[in-house]
Parts: C-alpha cells; sequence; structure tokens
C-alpha cells in the first residue's frame, strides 16, 4: 500500500513558521551579534516576529471555510477555534516581551547601582552577593542587561509551542507540541536574579513535575493507540463510536488527562504553580499564566470535543469532580497567602475551575464561552503581574509581601487603582471582564444541566472576593510604614502594554458584545 506523499501547506501554516522562523533568528542572533547590539535586535526580532504572525493568524482566518482544514497529512487542524488561540497566544506574547525587555535593558542601571553601593561601603548589592570587583555582585549586574537577552529567543520557541498545541490533530503531534512550549518555560523559571535560589528551585520543581505528567501523556497515547489502531483525533473518535469494550481507551484518556490538567493547573495537579510563580521572573509568571492556559485549554478543548463525545458519560463525571475541587482548594488556599505573586497562583488555580466550567457544558455555548474567558482573564492576569514586577524594595528587589503594600496606593494612586481593577476584574465584580467571563461559562454549563456546579463556582467567587478586597483594603485604606515599597517608573512601551490591559479589561466588562461574537463565530473545531 502506497502512503500519501508529504504536503506541507506553507500558508496555513504561516503564523507557526514565522514564530519558529524568529526563535532561530534570535539564536544565531545571540551566537555572532556583539554584546552591545544584542539586546535592540532581540526585542526588536521577537516584537517584529509576533506582529508578523498575528497579521498572518489574520490572513488565514479570512481563507478558512467555517469547517476548517487540515495541514501536513492531517496532523494540524487550521479551524477557527485554534486561529482565535493562535491569535490570543501571540498578543498575550506580545505584552510578555514587552515586560521582559523593560526588564533586561537594566544593565547599566545594574553597573551604577553597585558603583553607589561601593561608594556607600555597603557589603552587598543583592541577596547572596558581596560588592568586591570581579565578585558575584559585578557578575550580577553583567547577567542583569546583555546576557539575560536569551530570554527572547527562548520565549519565542515556547509560544511556537503554544501556537502548536491547541491545532493538533493527532496524539504525537500534541506530545511534541507539548515539550516544546515547556523545555523553553523550564529553563526560563530559573533566570529571576535576585531571587536565584528560589527562582533555580521552582525551575527544578516545575522541570521535574512537567517530566513525569509529560510520560503520563505519553503512556496515555499509547494506550489510545492500542485501543483505537489510530493517532488523529477524529479517527480516534469513530474507532470508539464503533467499539463495545473502551477500558484499554478509558485508562488511556486518564493517563492522557493527566498531562493536559497538569498543564493548565487544575486539582490535583497544581502543587506547582505557587512555588513556580513565586519564583520565576515576573514576566515570565505572566506568559505561564496566560499564554500557557490558553494553549492547554485550547488542547483539552480538542481533545474532549474531538475525539472523545463518544466516551461523554464517562468523562464528564470526572470532569465535575476536577472542577468542584480546583474552585474549592484555590479559593480557600489563596485565603492565608502572604505573598502577592503566590495569591495570584491560587487565585489562577481557582479559575481554571470556572473555565472548566465551560468545558464541561460541552456545547457551542459553552465553547464559545470558553473561547471568551480565556481572552479576557490573559489581559487581567497580565496586566497584574506587570504591576507586581514594577514594586520594588529599598534595594530595588521585587517586594511581593502584601502586609509591606499597606500605603502603596496612598503613594502611587494609578498604580493602586489598576492593581485594584485587575483584582476586580478576579473577583468577577460588574462591569469587569471578570464578569461577563464568569456569567459566560457559568450559562453555558447551566444550560448543559451543571446547576449544582454553578452553584459552588458562584460561592467560590464570592469567597475569593475577600482576599482580593483585603489587599485593596490594605493599598488604599492602611497607613504607609517604613517597610511600604515604591514603584519604579517603566519605560513608555510597559505604560502602554499595562493601559492596554486595563482598557481592555474595562472594554469588556462594559462592551462585550463584539468579543463575545468573535468567540461564538470562532467555537467551530474541525471534526
Amino acid at each position: 500500500m502506497l502512503l500519501p506523499s508529504p504536503s506541507i501547506e506553507y500558508f496555513l501554516l504561516s503564523p507557526m513558521l514565522i514564530v519558529f522562523g524568529v526563535a532561530v533568528a534570535g539564536v544565531l542572533a545571540e551566537a555572532f551579534v556583539p554584546r552591545r547590539f544584542r539586546y535592540g535586535a532581540q526585542v526588536s526580532l521577537a516584537l517584529g516576529g509576533l506582529v508578523a504572525a498575528f497579521i498572518a493568524v489574520v490572513v488565514v482566518s479570512r481563507s478558512v471555510c467555517t469547517s476548517g482544514r487540515t495541514a501536513v497529512l492531517g496532523a494540524m487542524a487550521v479551524d477557527r477555534t485554534a486561529l482565535y488561540l493562535q491569535g490570543t497566544v501571540l498578543l498575550v506574547a506580545v505584552l510578555a516581551v514587552i515586560f521582559m525587555a523593560e526588564r533586561t535593558q537594566s544593565k547599566a542601571e545594574s553597573r551604577a547601582a553597585v558603583g553607589a553601593a561601593r561608594a556607600a561601603g555597603l557589603d552587598s548589592f543583592t541577596p547572596q552577593a558581596s560588592a568586591v570587583p570581579g565578585s558575584d555582585a559585578e557578575i550580577e549586574a553583567e547577567r542583569a542587561g546583555a546576557a539575560q537577552t536569551e530570554l527572547f529567543p527562548l520565549t519565542m520557541l515556547s509560544v511556537g509551542g503554544m501556537m502548536v498545541f491547541p491545532a493538533s490533530n493527532d496524539l504525537l503531534t500534541m506530545f511534541v507540541a507539548l515539550e516544546v512550549l515547556s523545555l523553553p518555560l523550564y529553563l526560563m523559571c530559573g533566570l529571576a536574579r535576585h531571587r536565584r535560589l528560589l527562582s533555580q528551585e521552582s525551575a527544578m520543581k516545575y522541570f521535574l513535575l512537567g517530566a513525569f505528567s509529560s510520560a503520563f501523556f505519553l503512556y496515555g497515547v499509547a494506550l489510545i493507540y492500542g485501543a483505537t489502531g489510530t493517532l488523529l483525533l477524529p479517527g480516534i473518535r469513530k474507532a470508539l463510536a464503533a467499539q463495545a469494550d473502551t477500558s484499554m481507551a478509558l485508562v488511556g484518556v486518564a493517563l492522557l488527562s493527566v498531562g493536559l490538567l497538569f498543564k493548565v493547573g487544575a486539582v490535583p495537579f497544581h502543587s506547582w504553580i505557587p512555588d513556580v510563580y513565586q519564583g520565576a521572573p515576573t514576566p515570565v509568571t505572566g506568559l505561564m499564566a496566560a499564554a500557557t492556559k490558553v494553549a492547554a485549554f485550547g488542547a483539552l478543548l480538542r481533545v474532549v470535543y474531538v475525539a472523545l463525545p463518544p466516551l461523554h458519560d464517562q468523562w464528564r463525571p470526572v470532569l465535575w469532580t476536577i472542577s468542584i475541587l480546583t474552585m474549592a482548594v484555590g479559593t480557600v488556599t489563596a485565603v492565608n497567602q502572604t505573598d502577592v505573586k503566590r495569591l495570584l497562583a491560587y487565585s489562577s488555580v481557582a479559575h481554571v475551575g470556572f473555565i472548566l466550567t465551560g468545558v464541561i457544558a460541552d456545547s457551542h455555548s459553552g465553547l464559545s464561552a470558553t473561547l471568551f474567558y480565556l481572552l479576557a482573564y490573559s489581559f487581567s492576569t497580565m496586566g497584574a503581574f506587570a504591576i507586581v514586577s514594577l514594586i520594588r524594595d529599598a534595594d530595588g528587589v521585587e517586594d511581593a509581601t502584601v502586609s509591606h503594600w499597606a500605603g502603596l496606593g496612598q503613594r502611587s494612586p494609578i498604580v493602586g487603582v489598576m492593581f485594584s481593577l485587575f483584582l476586580l476584574a478576579f473577583a468577577g465584580i460588574p462591569l469587569t471582564s471578570g464578569f461577563v467571563s464568569k456569567l459566560a461559562v457559568f450559562r453555558a454549563a447551566a444550560q448543559s444541566g451543571a446547576v449544582p456546579l454553578v452553584v459552588v463556582g458562584v460561592i467560590a467567587s464570592g469567597v475569593a472576593a475577600y482576599f482580593y478586597v483585603r489587599v485593596i483594603v490594605s493599598m488604599f485604606f492602611t497607613e504607609a510604614t517604613e517597610d511600604t515599597p515604591h514603584v519604579v517608573a517603566p519605560g513608555i512601551l510597559s505604560k502602554a502594554a499595562i493601559a492596554v490591559c486595563a482598557v481592555a479589561t474595562v472594554a469588556l466588562g462594559v462592551f462585550p458584545q463584539p468579543l463575545l461574537d468573535l468567540a461564538d463565530h470562532a467555537a467551530h473545531l474541525l471534526h
């Protein structure tokens, strides 16, 4: 039997090819461009590549019909849902690169700080680093700028994997995309120069737990292939519909789900999130909290909606349980957090539970609501972590301790108001994007008969409002102390990016209909 010759549809794959091409160019620039030009070259490459890829997504979307098209012998599904998710990932990546550029351009400032520390006779400049010529402080100052430009090609590689992940139409391609998006993130988590030990610990935890989850995923792929004889998602659906005994397939789906639920951060596979979010550089944390979640939910939606409809009665009760546990554990655990980044980490776990209610709906409205939620939540999350990265103590080190933020809103009203806006969106307060997002997924879940799940979600949202308001009260209604940190002045691009996040958070709460219509238009998966 002759196999069909491979055919690569370059036009359909152009957004992903652009991102991977820019990533390769970034690696070459890191190797050959002189150090003094490297920062500008990497930022220009990354932002230019992401914008070009987004334009390509828009162009491709205009030529793709409602049913979508396959590419590379069926391995990729280029449909409206995949293009919507890819566009969301690219928008988040543009914001993340801007915030990364803000933190990696400070080489000269770091050297000046080292010199000032020496002139003042201080013994240290950063934790665990003495300010002696040729010492760790000098090395830290050098690494603060030019040496950390490797963030940009790593980011582009990870973003490329995030774009392939939700568009994968077979399980092997999905596994490769999972590894491509994960491996650069493991490295990027260990690059926080002011929290070196904590950052390296977070990278190691993420790597080890991620490796285990990938092993579960791959073992599940093997069992599903053994049960169905195919790796293509539509083929799996047909094979399961024709089988009377699906025991092996169910075991495979359970193992496969471990890898997907680990990546979205659902309970009980969430233990890595608070430590990794706290230890990683804050812009990287924002990228993981937003873009990785979008890509992982895209892959989960494709598996559930395309491959597993014959097993609907088996997987839906399990997702019910996971969604309830995720909302409950994320909300209750966040109440006692004393670090803002850990609080936002557990908040993101709770939001995974809310988004899962849309997945559980298993309907067109559920898919549409989930797509809206992912985009709206991404803007709020990126804005919140961008604000956190601006809050520094007297030594210029990021300070995310909740008790230290007392009076911060009085000292810096604009920063306080913006951060409060993002927190209110997370709480689901009306006139914010968070309210419309939760209303959409809860409505879809209720229409599908999951009313008890909606009740749990509403209760969890009410409890979550407490710890969000607690931070707001601390910033505006508590007197400042000597530990109250200051706010560093961001660059013009960072100011614009934070403003975009704030405007999107309000606009999607007041005028959500255009995005709701876009999400409804995009809610068509290729079967």
